[in-house]
C-alpha cells in the first residue's frame, strides 16, 4: 500500500481505556473510540465531492475473509485515485484487528476509507488537500437475511443507466452511488429487495454493493465491465470451476438474466443471496437453485479454510 503523509500522524494509537464498545469500535484522527463518535467535517471533500476510496471486509467466527485481497484492493483504489492514508499496510491491518478486538465481535462488518479531506481556507487546490482515514467495525451487516436467502430475493432490472466506467472507474470502491440509491428506491416501489442497473448498451452491471450471477445455457455467466471486481464474486468464479461449473465474465443482456435457470447476487455483506423473482417473474422454478445452494455452502465453509481466512488478533494489545 501506498504511504507517507497524510492525516494519522504515523503508528498506531494506543486504545482507548473503556473497552469494548458492542455496537462498533472506529479509528479516526489518530485514536479508537465507540463508532457513534466518529465524526469528520462537513467541508472534507469526501462528504462535499464523494472523493474517496473505501473498502468493506467481513469477519466470520473470529476470521477475517480474505482480508489480504481486500488490503490489495483498497491500496489499488488509493493509487488510482492518488490519495495517501498516511499509514502502511502493515498498520491499516492492525487498525481493522484494533476496531474487531474493541468492538468484541465475533462477526462484523469492517470498513477502511480514505478521502482526499480537505484543502486549507479559500483554497480548491486539491493538491493542498490532507486526507483522511479512519476505520470502524460495527456487527455484521446483511443485505439479504439468512432467512430470506433461505426463501429466495427478488431483484428489480432497473431503467437506471449506471455511471459509465470512463467516467467513474467501477473497479475502484467509491461513493458515487445515487443512479444506484435512485434504482433501489425504484426497486422498494416495485417490491422487489436487490436491483441491478444496465449500461448505455443495455448489458447488464452491478447493484449497490453486489455483483450479478445468471446460470445461462449450461454455465455461469457474471458481467466483465461495468462492475466492481467483488471479492465474493472471485469467491464465486473460483468455487464454481472447482465444483466443475463453467464461468464466463463476459456481456450478461437482462433477457439472459430474465431466462436463466438460476440466478446469484454476491457481497460481503451476506455472502452469495439465491434470486428467484426477476421483475415479479420466478426464475425457474421459483427456489434457490441446487447449484447456487452448493455454492453458497462450500463459500460459508471457506471461512475455516487458513488460505482464505485470518484470525483476528483479540489478545494482540492485552
Amino acid at each position: 500500500m501506498s504511504v507517507g503523509g497524510g492525516g494519522g500522524g504515523g503508528g498506531v494509537a494506543s486504545f482507548a481505556p473503556t473497552p469494548p464498545w458492542p455496537s462498533g469500535a472506529a479509528w479516526i484522527g489518530g485514536r479508537y473510540c465507540p463508532v457513534e463518535e466518529a465524526k469528520i467535517s462537513v467541508l472534507d471533500l469526501g462528504v462535499t465531492r464523494s472523493d474517496a476510496a473505501y473498502d468493506v471486509v467481513h469477519v466470520w467466527r473470529r476470521r477475517f475473509y480474505r482480508l489480504d485481497d481486500h488490503l490489495d484492493r483498497f491500496s489499488a483504489g488509493l493509487a488510482r485515485l492518488r490519495l495517501d492514508p498516511g499509514h502502511n499496510r502493515a498498520e491499516v491491518e492492525a487498525i481493522l484487528h484494533g476496531c474487531v478486538r474493541l468492538a468484541g465481535l465475533r462477526e462484523a462488518y469492517v470498513s477502511m476509507t480514505c478521502t482526499r479531506g480537505r484543502v486549507p481556507p479559500g483554497s480548491r487546490d486539491l493538491r493542498t488537500a490532507r486526507a483522511t482515514f479512519y476505520c470502524y467495525a460495527v456487527p455484521f451487516v446483511w443485505i439479504c437475511t439468512p432467512e430470506q436467502q433461505a426463501a429466495g430475493v427478488s431483484m428489480r432490472i432497473s431503467e437506471v443507466t449506471r455511471i459509465p466506467p470512463q467516467s467513474i472507474d467501477p473497479t475502484v470502491k467509491n461513493y458515487h452511488w445515487l443512479d444506484m440509491e435512485l434504482a433501489q428506491l425504484d426497486a422498494y416501489d416495485h417490491d422487489a429487495q436487490l436491483v441491478v442497473l444496465r449500461d448505455a448498451s443495455g448489458a447488464i452491471t452491478e447493484g449497490p454493493g453486489y455483483n450479478v450471477f445468471a446460470h445461462v445455457d449450461g454455465r455461469w455467466v457474471t458481467p466483465a465491465s461495468g462492475t466492481l471486481r467483488g471479492i465474493t464474486r472471485q469467491s464465486v468464479i473460483e468455487l464454481a470451476h472447482e465444483a466443475g461449473q463453467p464461468v464466463v465474465e463476459g456481456r450478461l443482456s437482462a433477457d439472459d438474466l430474465r431466462r436463466a435457470a438460476e440466478v446469484l447476487a454476491t457481497s460481503t455483506a451476506g455472502g452469495i443471496m439465491p434470486v428467484t423473482v426477476i421483475d415479479g417473474q420466478p426464475v425457474a422454478a421459483g427456489v434457490p437453485g441446487p447449484l447456487t445452494v452448493q455454492l453458497r455452502d462450500q463459500y460459508w465453509l471457506r471461512h475455516e479454510d487458513p488460505r482464505f481466512s485470518t484470525p483476528v488478533r483479540y489478545e494482540e494489545y492485552k
